[in-house]
């Protein structure tokens, strides 16, 4: 007859055996894509400084010290920010509670208890008088030490921590996605509150231009030298001019309470350097040496979705692993006694050991159907990876023609401007001879403030579709040396 094996050589086997766990291995995807983007050479033709900033700190590149200072207040004070980090923190101990599953657990207890037994139970008065000097105190004394250890076998538990290790990785990566979110959106909104600045002066300019026309209006129409219609058209584009004011006052509060609370502070928050007007950042150089394989590595949201497709395929031998039986080893050492100097004493010592065995033999079905939906949620991590694939690709070509084309609009808009000022510098001149009247100085003031108030937009579409490239291709840190999401850096 064979020996049986004991538990020590059970769980030596057992941790023989565990080298190997069930389930798919992860291998990242690989990713068709094109050497360079469509949109690389025109942005390296673009008229600008020679240098572009390095993409971990871009937007020091607008050379605009109050910019400079509203990022770093925001990426110090910015709440959405906070709780991304603070999420992080929460990842990092789900991954160390996984870990600590694969080992032994121990724990301790003690107690001492005295109990005082009341004469008037039935059962303790019966006692009380037929034993001679019946104690009504009694005492109880136990101290006990276990330990279990659930065997990982067929690596289950192993391939849990690895999922909770890549989940841990992918909200380090989206912490890092939520800084960059943050620095675009405070860059993007502190160029809308200069934009909005200029094109209010502008309208404020408009309007005292078109008051003037329509005073010119009235008086020539008063001495028979203008007819009804024309004041009444003048009176109608002043009311126009004027209605913008407000909408645009609207919009500026609006961009400045957004910056605040971007900025982590209270809307409305005093600010003389965002009070006073200042010019709207031009558009810096952009790195062309990025190309798309680059973005594997420097798009957070990309690797968030890539951590989470590891995550879901270690989730799968997770499930696998239910169809086989789990191994547990327990044991406990004690000592128990009503007397307590006896405590430790051989008679009141406990022992105990147990080998335990667990299988899901017998559910339904249950086990196929939680290994299908796992592959299931494989499968749709594996397409919205290849989809952020793609859409970041877009995001870049997007950025890059928006750039390029604004940049030209806004050349033709300030051509325009040059003609039309010179068109109302000769105008003006005109009128001082005698030559035109003041109507003609109106009109082509009229235009020119027009043509300005378009070459103004253009000018903040293009600094805002250049923030949006430094964004497209993951500016904002620094994918060697991370200050947050080292772990994910160090795996690119």
């Amino acid at each position: 007859m064979r020996p049986s094996l004991s538990p020590l050589a059970l769980a030596l086997a057992a941790i023989v055996l565990s080298a190997c766990a069930v389930g798919p291995d992860y291998h990242r995807p690989t990713v068709e894509l094109p050497e360079q983007f469509r949109g690389t050479a025109d942005i390296g033709q673009r008229t600008v400084a020679p240098s572009a900033p390095e993409l971990s700190s871009w937007w020091q590149g607008f050379n605009d010290p109050v910019l400079n200072r509203v990022v770093t207040t925001a990426l110090a004070q910015n709440l959405d920010l906070a709780q991304a980090v603070a999420r992080v923190s929460q990842a990092r101990a789900g991954t160390e509670s996984a870990r600590a599953v694969l080992l032994p657990s121990g724990q301790l207890s003690a107690q001492a208890a005295r109990a005082h037994q009341s004469l008037e139970d039935p059962v303790v008065a019966a006692e009380a008088s037929s034993i001679p000097g019946f104690n009504r105190n009694s005492y109880y004394y136990n101290v006990d030490a276990g330990a279990s250890w659930e065997i990982d076998l067929f690596g289950g538990l192993r391939r849990s921590a690895e999922a909770a290790q890549a989940e841990y990785e992918a909200t380090q990566a989206a912490s890092v996605a939520a800084r960059l979110e943050v620095i675009a959106a405070t860059a993007d909104t502190y160029v809308l509150v200069r934009t909005l600045q200029a094109r209010l002066q502008l309208a404020r300019e408009q309007t005292a231009t078109q008051q003037d026309r329509v005073r010119l209006v009235r008086l020539l129409a008063s001495r028979g030298l203008a007819p009804d219609w024309q004041l009444r058209e003048a009176q109608g584009v002043l009311s126009e001019v004027s209605a913008s004011v407000p909408a645009l006052e609207i919009g500026q509060v609006s961009a400045r309470n957004a910056l605040d609370v971007l900025m982590g502070r209270t809307p409305g928050t005093s600010d003389p350097d965002l009070d006073a007007i200042a010019p709207i950042p031009s558009a810096p150089a952009v790195q062309t040496a990025v190309g798309p394989a680059d973005l594997l590595r420097r798009r957070p949201d990309i690797i968030v979705a890539e951590r989470r497709l590891a995550a879901s395929n270690a989730r799968i031998g997770e499930a696998l692993s239910d169809y086989y039986p789990k191994f547990s080893l327990s044991a406990l050492m004690g000592s128990t006694t009503t007397v307590g100097g006896h405590l430790f004493d051989s008679p009141a010592n406990v022992a105990l050991g147990a080998f335990g065995l667990r299988w899901r033999l017998f559910d339904f079905g249950r086990v196929d159907a939680e290994v299908k939906a796992a592959k299931g949620k494989n499968a749709e991590a594996l397409a919205a990876y290849r989809l952020s694939v793609l859409q970041a690709t877009a995001d870049i070509e997007n950025a890059f023609s928006a750039l390029v084309k604004r940049e030209a609009q806004e050349k033709l808009f300030r051509d325009g401007e040059t003609s039309l000022s010179h068109a109302r510098d000769s105008i003006a001149a005109g009128y001082a001879r005698g030559t035109s009247s003041y109507v003609n100085v109106l009109e082509a003031d009229s235009r020119l403030e027009a043509i300005q108030d378009a070459r103004i937009i253009a000018q903040s579409s293009a600094a805002r579709a250049a923030i949006a490239s430094f964004k497209a291709l993951g500016g904002g840190w620094d994918d060697d040396k991370a200050t947050i999401g080292q772990d994910v850096a160090a795996m690119y």
